[in-house]
């Protein structure tokens, strides 16, 4: 009991643990799917949907809200948020995925209010935080967490029948919101973080990371712009050059933040392989609009090498710090950072290469993703579910 009291004590406990099984869970049930070795889950939509979408309103969401549930009290110097509010929260999130799960039997409508429940409810809670310490910079995720909630009612209208053809642009929409989210936040964790491993270790100021205020703001906008252009009626070239522009954006980003001083600290080089997987994503999805390279493959690079790189190393590295051990990477947890990395490599080779080398590479990715987040729990279990070290 007092394990079970601890978990939903902070966010970040009991959602790090929901994204990490979530994430062994979608995995699985994938592969099987794909190997023919079970038969598709027990929704009204389509296996490779249900892929789609439990992947983005299902494991990114729980990493989203175990992040902003940590991050938020630190931001505003409030208490973070009671143990009752956090199961709630939990159960919430959980109710969608069953929803989803089992919306065969479920009516569509119902299943939309369930899987949309959680994230108005984590955004309500974020807001009476930031409204005790208002700042337009950390205001602004309120911004991003709208656009994932309109891109989830999207894919839900098609659902239900209301509309036609609104969940691919939905899926899209909300996976460009989670990769708009990243390249703000790790725009400032990421050289943050650096330039202070670099103070620790007697670096001259002169070799610190710097960033540029026009580059920042121009991905600022870009960032909040990409969605939005995915989910209006535009031509497809709008959306596709925004996407190039936000790509060569963190590119030059990049170039400034010292990625070849980390590599010996896994944690920290994580972030930023995260983000270099962000840029490489968005040029070839932004290429593919214009009919250069498949769309679907540049998906997978920002679903599985940014979305799921850089959850994977926040996760980690908070999950740390915030129990109270040290901020070196477990040997599982930094094997599981490169691992993630060559399943996003494979699965775009998957789509590349032709029909005879698809089907293994997808089974492939399918066991790479599950490796990393299976190690993720074996070594974070401790950090997540026991008392803080210095308590």
């Amino acid at each position: 009991m007092r394990t079970v009291n601890r978990v939903f004590s902070e966010g970040f406990r009991i959602f790090f643990l929901a994204a990490g099984l979530y994430g062994v869970f979608t995995g699985v049930v994938w592969s099987l799917w794909l190997s023919g070795m079970t038969e598709s889950p027990s929704s009204s939509v389509s296996p490779h949907l249900w892929h789609a979408h439990e992947m983005i309103f299902g494991y990114a969401t729980a990493a989203v809200g175990g992040f902003f549930l940590t991050a938020v009290p630190n931001w505003t110097n409030t208490p973070g948020a009671r143990q009752g509010f956090i199961a709630l929260a939990a159960g919430l999130w959980l109710l969608g995925r069953l929803a989803v799960w089992y919306s065969a039997a479920i009516p569509p409508i119902w299943v939309a209010v369930l899987d949309m429940a959680f994230v108005p409810f984590l955004a309500a809670k974020i807001l009476s935080q930031l409204l005790k310490r208002p700042k337009p910079q950390n205001m602004m995720f309120l911004v991003f967490l709208v656009l994932l909630w309109v891109a989830n009612g999207m894919v839900h209208l098609e659902w239900t029948g209301v509309t036609e053809d609104t969940a691919a642009n939905g899926l899209r929409a909300g996976l460009l919101v989670l990769c708009g989210l990243i390249a703000i936040l790790g725009g400032r964790i990421t050289p943050a973080f650096t330039r202070n491993a670099m103070k620790r270790a007697g670096v001259a100021e002169s070799a610190w990371p710097r960033s540029s205020q026009v580059i920042e703001k121009a991905t600022l906008v870009s960032a909040l712009a990409l969605p939005v252009l995915v989910l209006v009626p535009l031509p497809v070239q709008v959306s596709a050059a925004v996407a190039v522009v936000l790509g060569v954006l963190q590119c030059a980003r990049l170039t400034n933040w010292r990625a070849r001083w980390c590599l010996r600290q896994p944690i920290l080089f994580a972030l930023h392989l995260g983000l270099g997987m962000l840029a490489v994503g968005l040029l070839l999805w932004g290429l593919a609009g214009f009919g250069l390279g498949d769309e679907i493959a540049a998906l997978h690079v920002l679903g599985i090498g940014c979305v799921g790189g850089m959850t994977l190393a926040v996760m980690s590295r908070a999950g740390l710090g915030h129990s109270g051990r040290p901020l070196v990477a477990p040997g599982p947890v930094a094997v599981g950072y490169f691992v993630l990395a060559a399943a996003a490599v494979l699965r775009w080779l998957g789509s590349e290469l032709g029909s005879e080398f698809f089907l293994p590479s997808m089974l492939g990715t399918g066991a790479l993703w599950v490796l990393a987040f299976a190690l993720y729990l074996l070594a974070m279990w401790p950090a997540l579910t026991q008392p803080r070290v210095d308590s």
